[in-house]
């Protein structure tokens, strides 16, 4: 890698896109970059010396070194089409990450659940305790205030995607599974047994002095350990025979702890500030990580309590008069029924508005959907948000969801097309006692934060 080089990023305000252009920038590369739109994101690479374009055109790559693009752009971009005819480099986003990763010891965070939160939780640790990391994540970590930063140190941190297969450009030292579960099928030909397939290369291409940190409360994941070749440690909460497991477990609001028991050996006891059971089984696999990073036990638990979360996940937007709004990415079941739950702890009254995200996922998993929601008291389905250029399935519409909703998990949902037909049936009906809970990997936590002002207003 030369960091006299200057590198293009065509799409720069992405999470993942502005966490990478952040750290070469950090690194001494000369960064440039395209967007549709200017945001936040796009103005603190702008603060940090990038040069942000807004629009593409065919003149923004020229004299760049390096090209980089996500999966979220088409092949006939002109800054693309420019760069290729020119003979520039093209890479993709993950392809970026890997030469980031795979020089120095990476650790690698994949799984269908928990990638943003666990990654956020082992750099945030890695940061009090003094280990510097550079850390390129998906997701702004809240005590830090960014979601990637150049560290001086030998570890790099950063989130590896199934979705699209990106995850088996890297080549990490730790390469953490949270768990895996049959989603984005539609970039594996529908076939589940591809998507594994694939989490097996991932962890089979770790470096040989590498392990794979896996949860073994997950079947699916247990499936597969024959199949890896290298070290695997093991941890979960079931089962008696894994390496690390977590006992006297207290699950309350907005917090967590339990007692971190491995190989046979009390370790300690570890509080969390942040909720669910979900949220233990990320703190196993950063404790774990961390100490395979050397750093001891203590230091560890001291600083893990300091971790309030990422972005979008159990994102508590505002409290007023015994009302507390959160916003949350849960996107697919499993995690609906993880968020929830968590919500549940409060003790409070719990109002589920859920946005479904992608025709596809929705059509693989309207069964699961279904039955995800019955620990909510009530229940809001909006229509579904589609990214640009997918196509409708005949069919799956969120009507149809909340039909299904009715007959499997709670009698009470009711479909609310629209993002602002939401925030005015709840405007006037939320009371004391209530928690409104935004959930969906689109848009909307717009409705988290218009209620929330609203509250803070009145």
């Amino acid at each position: 890698m030369d960091t006299t080089e200057r590198v293009h990023f065509i799409g720069i305000g992405g999470y993942g896109m502005s966490a990478i252009a952040r750290v070469m920038l950090e690194m001494g590369y000369t960064v440039t970059g395209s967007d549709v739109a200017s945001q936040e994101l796009t103005d603190k690479l702008i603060a940090k010396g990038a040069k942000v374009y807004i629009g593409h055109t065919a003149e923004q790559v020229k004299g760049a070194d390096l090209v980089v693009y996500s999966t979220a752009l088409s092949n006939d971009n002109v800054e693309w089409v420019e760069a290729e005819r020119l003979k520039i480099p093209v890479l993709h986003r993950s392809q970026m990450l890997g030469r980031l990763l795979n020089e120095r010891k990476g650790v690698a965070v994949a799984g269908a659940h928990g990638k943003t939160t666990t990654s956020s939780m082992i750099a945030l640790v890695m940061e009090e305790c003094g280990v510097d990391p550079t850390y390129i994540i998906g997701g702004e970590i809240m005590n830090i205030g960014t979601n990637a930063k150049a560290g001086q140190g030998e570890y790099v941190v950063a989130e590896a995607d199934e979705s699209d297969g990106s995850f088996l450009q890297y080549h990490p030292w730790l390469g953490i599974v949270t768990n895996i579960e049959a989603d984005h099928l539609e970039n594996y030909g529908g076939d589940f047994g591809r998507l594994k397939a694939a989490y097996v290369q991932f962890m089979n291409q770790l470096r040989e002095d590498g392990t794979a940190i896996v949860c073994s409360d997950d079947e699916n994941v247990i499936s597969l350990l024959p199949e890896v070749k290298g070290n695997v440690t093991t941890y979960g909460i079931h089962s008696p025979t894994a390496d690390y497991i977590a006992t006297d477990i207290v699950l309350g609001d907005r917090q967590v702890s339990f007692t971190m028991n491995g190989y046979g050996e009390v370790l300690g006891r570890i509080e969390l500030s942040v909720p669910g059971q979900h949220n233990l089984y990320n703190a196993m696999a950063t404790v774990i990580t961390c100490l395979k990073a050397g750093i001891p036990f203590e230091d560890i638990a001291k600083a893990i309590v300091n971790f309030h979360g990422a972005k979008r996940r159990f994102q508590v937007l505002g409290e007023v008069d015994d009302i507390l709004v959160i916003d949350d990415y849960a996107h697919h079941p499993t995690e609906i029924q993880a968020t929830i739950s968590a919500a549940k702890a409060t003790g409070k009254r719990i109002i589920a508005v859920f946005q479904p995200q992608r025709y596809t996922r929705t059509f693989f998993l309207l069964d699961a959907f279904s039955r995800a929601f019955s620990e909510a008291d009530e229940v809001i389905i909006t229509d579904i948000y589609s990214p640009a250029g997918e196509k409708q399935i005949e069919g799956v519409t969120s009507a149809k969801l909340v039909e299904l909703i009715k007959q499997n998990s709670n009698a009470g949902a009711r479909h609310l097309p629209t993002k602002e037909d939401v925030v005015a049936d709840l405007q006037d009906r939320i009371a004391s006692g209530d928690l409104v809970i935004t959930m969906g990997a689109g848009d909307i936590w717009k409705v988290g934060y218009t209620l929330a002002d609203q509250l803070k207003k009145r």
